[in-house]
């Protein structure tokens, strides 16, 4: 039975509309962990610090995608919420179209630029031309992967997550198949690597282009648009939270690369990336509910159903909670299994990423209540507080975290430092949410 925005959601049907953005989620990042795999396991130590060391500024490069995809569908749910149909079409091919041209030109300045910020960073002689060579090749695809970014979003807000599912694990499975034919049989290297990232993000962009320019069964289509300054502003200042906490999570991460080479050289950046790949997928489930059930939220929010949008706040962190503490679990229960796969060759690296992996894992307590609360308030047009909101989670609260507690507990401090930060977060989210209830009447 099709479910739909207007639905009221039981416990039952907020968890299968929603997982299908949460496995999209998931394999989105599986990217990174399969290219770290075989990066690692059939290249080296050094070049697979070099695709964790590089990848963050990938990430930032992708980020607008992110800022169209949660704040234009907000936007475009809101819209479908008041009963206009075409200018939901309207909007929404103005932004698909939008972000394919930002994706151009953010390609050609992340070329130009790669190697001398890689450099700023920290990477030198044989790391920095790894960075390099892996970078090049997967900036090609950037445009691909922003909009594929944009549709896991928009998929949802046209009531079809599952076809987004669908696109996307089918990206995901392209990535692994070519990244073992390119790298395990080929031996190709970074270069191989990167290859199969980049035709797996050529899937997830491109394929759904193909489904909205046609006649289709879901709530949009790509159609003729104008340029509408008024809603485009609003869509970037709702979804600037988004791009803000994509922006600052990969700063964050290179910032902790570079205290992780002072304070443990290359080891210590190849343990990180470990815990990234983990982090990345486990973070995943929440930014995933968070994505699904946002048009949800944006749709009652637009036709006033305030009873529903405090049922769908009061089942969430319930949800929340739950698997919080289900991911604290599976964190201490996989530091050993999962640090031996990727490092197990080398008994130094494989100690430091098992002993940074327990103590991590305790940031996945807190970290997906912000998460959440960052997404529902951008899904009710509120990009201040959600920006604020992931403002402090991915920059202030780590940075302050990360560039204080080494110096009290040394490494063991870098690793303690998310979890600090995240616990903030959490205390803050909950004061808006508490601060904002009489505003919004959920």
């Amino acid at each position: 039975m099709k479910i739909q925005l207007s639905d009221h959601f039981t416990y039952k049907k907020l968890m299968r509309f929603t997982l299908p953005s949460v496995v999209m989620m998931i394999f989105t990042s599986i990217y990174g962990v399969v290219d770290g795999f075989f990066v690692s396991n059939f290249v080296g130590k050094s070049p697979f610090a070099a695709v964790n060391f590089i990848y963050p500024f990938l990430m930032i490069l992708g980020a607008v995608g992110f800022m169209f995809g949660t704040g234009g569908g907000a936007l475009i749910a809101k819209t479908l919420g008041e009963g206009n149909r075409d200018k939901a079409n309207r909007l929404f091919s103005l932004f698909v179209y939008l972000s394919a041209l930002c994706g151009a030109v953010i390609t050609a300045l992340g070329m130009l630029t790669l190697r001398p910020i890689a450099a700023l960073l920290g990477a030198r002689g044989e790391m920095l031309d790894h960075c390099v060579r892996y970078g090049l090749v997967v900036l090609a695809a950037l445009p691909a992967f922003i909009l594929q970014m944009e549709f896991q979003s928009f998929f949802i807000t046209a009531e079809k997550p599952q076809l987004g599912l669908w696109v996307t694990v089918a990206s995901g499975f392209t990535n692994m198949a070519l990244d073992g034919i390119f790298v395990a049989v080929f031996g190709w290297g970074l270069v191989g690597a990167a290859a199969a990232t980049a035709l797996s993000q050529v899937v997830g962009g491109i394929v759904p282009l193909f489904y909205f320019f046609r006649q289709n069964t879901s709530l949009l289509r790509l159609t003729k648009t104008g340029f509408d300054g008024t809603s485009l502003w609003k869509a970037c200042a709702n979804g600037s939270s988004e791009l803000m906490s994509n922006i600052s999570m990969s700063l964050v991460s290179m910032l902790y690369n570079v205290q992780l080479i002072k304070y443990a050289g290359e080891d210590g950046v190849a343990a990180y990336g470990v815990l990234m790949y983990v982090n990345m997928i486990f973070l995943a489930a929440f930014i995933g509910y968070s994505i699904g059930t946002a048009p949800v939220i944006g749709y009652h929010y637009g036709a006033g159903n305030h009873e529903e949008l405090g049922s769908l706040l009061r089942k969430s962190l319930l949800l929340i909670g739950i698997v919080s503490l289900c991911m604290l679990g599976l964190g201490q229960g996989l530091a050993v299994p999962l640090s031996r796969i990727f490092v197990g060759y080398d008994e130094g690296l494989f100690e430091l990423t098992r002993r940074g992996f327990a103590i991590y894992s305790f940031s996945f307590l807190f970290s997906g209540m912000a998460i959440y609360g960052s997404s529902f308030f951008t899904a009710l047009n509120n990009g201040l507080v959600s920006a604020v909101i992931a403002f402090l989670r991915t920059l202030v609260f780590q940075v302050a975290a990360v560039m204080l507690l080494p110096l009290i507990w040394g490494i063991d401090g870098i690793w303690v430092s998310i979890v600090i930060a995240e616990l903030m977060a959490a205390a803050v989210t909950a004061l808006f949410l508490v601060g904002k209830r009489a505003k919004y009447r959920y």
